[in-house]
């Protein structure tokens, strides 16, 4: 669903597989909101095209980074385009971007069960798993649940679900405020039977810095919100590679 914090988790998990050691790409398929290079600090990067494809962005932490939003000069400017016009973009990021060798490739979707998804879930042919972001709330959770549906019916591995937004720590007696309630995401794991990969509390340090572009898991690395970025990257390698 849209606002669950999709962009800020794929990109923090990605961050956090980068810190880890693997080499790691991250793909910005959100066609009209793409807000990676926001959440990277990288809003003036474009991307340059060389006889072996088009070159990603990469991070100080070795992070390649592909997004629509580093191809258009105002960040201000909508993008209404039609399906085939979005498969054609979706091809050419998926295909003539020179990634490099990859342990992981992770992408950013936007909301819903549409042709990003559908398109992106064709061409790889053999994705290897989705991760579900919901916040605790149940109109979150609904949603989610659609998602669920279409990633089983599309043979896809669910990788488990984040719950994000999960809790509130007061900075005054450190007691812990639910928000928007608390487990949704962990009962709607145990409800379908999927891995529980944990939750992100609701820290307003994470819209600060995402806001400045620095992604919390490198900002603040000893915050709970980083660790728990880090415990969830640690749970999404477990499950694909559960020998190791």
């Amino acid at each position: 669903k849209g606002g669950v914090g999709k962009s800020t988790v794929t990109t923090n998990l990605a961050v956090a597989m980068a810190e880890k050691g693997y080499a790691v790409g991250l793909a910005d398929a959100d066609l009209h909101g793409p807000n990676i290079p926001k959440l990277l600090n990288a809003e003036s990067i474009r991307l340059q095209s060389t006889e072996e494809g088009i070159v990603p962005y990469e991070t100080r932490n070795g992070l390649k980074v592909a997004s629509l939003g580093f191809l258009i000069e105002d960040p201000n400017m909508h993008i209404a385009w039609r399906d085939a016009v979005k498969y054609d973009f979706i091809i050419e990021l998926l295909g003539n971007i020179n990634w490099g060798k990859l342990d992981y490739l992770l992408f950013d979707l936007p909301p819903g069960t549409g042709n990003e998804q559908i398109t992106i879930i064709d061409f790889i042919g053999d994705v290897d798993g989705a991760v579900i972001v919901t916040t605790p709330q149940d109109l979150s959770l609904l949603d989610a649940r659609k998602m669920i549906s279409f990633v089983r019916d599309s043979n896809v591995p669910i990788v488990g679900v984040i719950e994000n937004m999960s809790t509130l720590t007061c900075p005054h007696c450190n007691k812990e405020i639910d928000v928007f309630k608390r487990g949704g995401g962990k009962n709607l794991a145990e409800e379908l039977v999927l891995p529980y990969l944990g939750r992100i509390p609701l820290d307003g340090e994470i819209a600060i810095r995402s806001d400045n572009g620095e992604p919390v898991v490198l900002s603040s690395p000893d915050s709970l919100a980083a660790k728990a970025f880090i415990t969830l990257a640690e749970n999404c390698h477990k499950f694909l590679h559960p020998e190791n």
